[in-house]
């Protein structure tokens, strides 16, 4: 990763815009599901596999284990204030991506009820995604570069490093896969 002048912050910003394509391929596959029209299941499997390693294993790492850790060692609670509600938020798209995948094992079964799944979840996903990215965006990454001195923000540019590190090929890998999916969709309407 080019760090030149960039801010956490704004990485995660960056990786937002991603995670947002992302989710607008997710509403998208959802409601053309559920309006009868034929979304081959890689579609969906795509966008579980993008949510999964991408938007959690990637982003929301280097959320919780270093934005997140550090905001707390500056004094920003973890229990019951903004970084609470941030991981609790984490946890409920985490479930909410254990019911599309069951639905689409469901649906992949023949069991047609895995579509009513896919599709609930689907929408749940990307409706608290939505609002969890503006309340990041507007609200907790300004708070943390009001606070974060230079050192915390390269010590935490050398952490993201270190997560991207774990699997360099990622970025680019689920950034092509999200491209192949807005192409992918664009068939099924």
């Amino acid at each position: 990763m080019a760090q030149g002048s960039r801010n956490p912050t704004g990485i995660l910003m960056d990786e937002h815009r991603v995670i947002e394509r992302g989710i607008a391929v997710l509403r998208e596959a959802a409601s053309l599901l559920e309006a009868g029209k034929n979304v081959p299941e890689e579609v969906f499997a795509g966008l579980i596999d993008f949510i999964r390693y991408f938007a959690d294993a990637c982003h929301h790492a280097k959320e919780e284990g270093v934005l997140f850790t550090t905001m707390h060692a500056h004094g920003f609670p973890s229990q019951g204030g903004a970084i609470a509600v941030m991981l609790a938020e984490h946890d409920q798209g985490r479930a909410f991506v254990r019911g599309m995948l069951a639905g689409l094992d469901k649906y992949q079964a023949g069991d047609s009820s895995g579509k009513d799944d896919i599709v609930a979840n689907a929408r749940g996903y990307a409706d608290l995604l939505t609002q969890h990215i503006q309340k990041e965006d507007n609200v907790l990454y300004p708070m943390a570069d009001r606070v974060l001195g230079t050192a915390d923000q390269e010590a935490m540019l050398n952490r993201f490093d270190e997560v991207e590190a774990l699997h360099p090929e990622d970025h680019e890998k689920y950034h092509a896969l999200i491209h192949q999916l807005e192409d992918r969709i664009a068939t099924c309407r």
